[in-house]
């Protein structure tokens, strides 16, 4: 049993590394874009399968929403980032203390702030389409990432329990 779980977060850093390193190759690659939207707009444009058209609403709308990504490349990396924190007190077999408590209310503040990005690119692609120059970013509300935010501010009010009781027993032995 405690082979599958030193297994378990073995895996759960790599990945967690690994999904760092893909954020921010995301990162690079929509600041990219955005740059080259700007020098060469008609090429990405084309290249983007979008149709010249009197107004540049769309495009301004592509723009506004590859500027939202970036804003939600450090969110995602401060998520990360305190979550493979996470899992090294756990890996040390100290799991519940209070600045874990810390980490899982700043990652429900992110992630929270991830849905707020997510309803910004929605209600931007839904505002700049037209019959004409539709932009369907199939954006949709989502109850489980709701609940997901709620479910993380519990669990943080539960470690921080934890570890004070943890505090109070051991000074008691």
């Amino acid at each position: 049993m405690i082979q599958s779980n030193t297994d378990a977060l073995t895996l759960s850093r790599r990945v967690l590394r690994v999904l760092t390193k893909l954020n921010l190759i995301m990162g690079a690659l929509i600041l990219t874009l955005l740059i080259a939207s700007l020098i060469a707009e008609s090429w990405v444009m084309k290249a983007l399968g979008v149709r010249p058209a009197p107004s540049n609403t769309v495009l301004l709308g592509m723009r506004l929403i590859m500027v939202i990504g970036l804003c939600a490349v450090p969110i995602a990396h401060l998520v990360l980032a305190r979550l493979l924190t996470i899992v090294e007190t756990v890996r040390a077999g100290n799991p519940f203390v209070l600045e874990n408590a810390v980490r899982l209310k700043t990652i429900a503040w992110a992630i929270l702030g991830l849905e707020l990005t997510h309803f910004a690119v929605g209600t931007v692609a839904a505002s700049v389409s037209t019959a004409a120059a539709p932009l369907n970013m199939g954006w949709g509300f989502s109850l489980t990432r709701w609940l997901a935010v709620l479910m993380l501010f519990v669990l943080a009010r539960v470690f921080e329990q934890g570890a004070r009781m943890r505090e109070d027993l051991e000074g008691t032995v």
